[in-house]
């Protein structure tokens, strides 16, 4: 340990990509106004996909935040964690310089980087033969370049790394950076997750593990959590990202504060490759460590930004995992799944979801789980349907679960 005093850390900046806004402010509105971002895939031609919708970014420009010679040389995951971490050092006002570049880190996750430029790749091997294979098309393509590039456009010396753990990629990243800054190994950290996967590749292998939803006449409504009549996750794309920062440099430079990060629950199921185990012991455990790490009482959750992705397995299990967690609070904390409005970002969902729910506690109001039209008799508690909800908000937890078993919840408060 660096510094055996556990320093306090505070979320100073967001940034945010994603299929409802590509700021934080378009974000927030586009979740307390219950909008959509499903729609017909653009990116590819999907006619020959059995599932063709997504929650694509829209409108994004990358010459805001690159040169068009960058632009070209980046993928798209990397693009949209690059310009998601700019806007959060503008947001927080924090410069990098030569006095404290090698204290501020970069941890950004993902689940599986590149796709698009592997993909293209390889249709150039196939037609042109591998003389034609572009020499940028690794550093495209490998997953920690969102972190990498991340360091090189803004100077940030220090930790860097990218977690890559399916769904909870972009949790994890978050979790780690506290843990960084916290025990000093870090004043601030660049945090958060990116994906852009809405390619034919990806959308073949989902479609044959039957996750996805096939709801392509209706996209508005296709993704729809802890509803009956879900059938599948949808997927989205973008980045969500934050600065954490030790509180005593935060305050000594006269920061906005959003509020504090104070608790990290990790476990895993051992169960299954993609299946949550039936009973969520894996998920509570997150939960309960959470808790615990924060010094927080199951009665003291104000909210819970789930991972609610819309599949039979999921919603039913977290809704399980929270119960246990929480007892009878369970029942009377607001739940809420805001993939009903972006889609499922993969890697990218721990980080636009930390966004909202740092956003929930500053601003006291909570976002809807829209389409909660016909409840599922399993999934019985309040999961804040259809309206988002003024509602004073202290403390909050936010869940991400992903393939291979992998289970992060991250604990929030009011800055006091």
């Amino acid at each position: 340990m660096a510094n055996s005093e556990l320093k306090r850390v505070v979320v100073t900046g967001l940034g945010a990509i994603t299929p409802i806004g590509n700021n934080p402010t378009e974000y927030w509105e586009g979740l307390l106004n219950g909008r959509s971002g499903i729609a017909p895939i653009t990116l590819f031609d999907a006619s020959r996909h059995e599932c063709r919708i997504a929650g694509e970014v829209k409108g994004y420009d990358p010459l805001l935040y690159f040169d068009r010679k960058e632009a070209k040389r980046m993928d798209r995951f990397a693009q949209f964690g690059v310009a998601a971490s700019k806007q959060a050092l503008a947001d927080a006002q924090f410069v990098i310089n030569d006095l404290n570049a090698e204290e501020v880190g970069v941890i950004i996750g993902t689940g599986v980087g590149g796709l698009k430029v592997l993909e293209d790749q390889h249709e150039v091997l196939m037609t042109k033969g591998p003389t034609r294979c572009s020499p940028f098309m690794i550093p495209m393509m490998i997953a920690n370049m969102a972190a990498g590039l991340t360091a090189i456009h803004t100077g940030a010396k220090g930790p860097n790394s990218c977690t890559v753990t399916a769904c909870a990629a972009g949790a994890h990243a978050i979790g780690d950076a506290f843990r960084l800054v916290q025990r000093g190994y870090a004043k601030a950290v660049i945090c958060g997750g990116a994906e852009a996967a809405v390619t034919p590749l990806s959308f073949a292998g989902f479609a044959s593990s039957q996750a996805l939803s096939m709801r392509n006449d209706d996209p508005a409504h296709a993704s729809r959590p802890f509803d009956i009549d879900r059938d599948g996750f949808v997927m989205g794309e973008g980045a969500g990202i934050l600065l954490l920062e030790e509180l005593d440099q935060a305050l000594s430079r006269g920061a906005k504060i959003y509020g504090e990060i104070v608790g990290y629950g990790m476990t895993c199921d051992a169960y299954h490759i993609t299946s949550p185990v039936p009973d969520g012991r894996g998920a509570t455990r997150a939960m309960e460590l959470a808790l615990k790490d924060a010094g927080l009482s199951p009665q003291e959750i104000s909210y819970i930004n789930a991972h609610g992705t819309s599949t039979p397995a999921n919603d039913t299990t977290e809704t399980k995992a929270i119960k246990k967690a929480l007892g009878d609070h369970a029942y009377r904390v607001a739940i809420s799944s805001t993939k009903s409005m972006t889609g499922h970002l993969l890697g990218g969902s721990g980080g636009i979801e930390a966004v909202a729910t740092i956003l929930a506690i500053a601003n006291d109001r909570i976002p809807p789980t829209i389409n909660l039209v016909n409840p599922d008799p399993a999934c019985d508690l309040d999961y804040v349907p259809n309206q988002s909800r003024s509602h004073r908000v202290e403390t909050a937890l936010s869940n991400s679960f992903g393939f291979g078993g992998h289970n992060v919840t991250l604990a929030f408060k009011k800055y006091v």
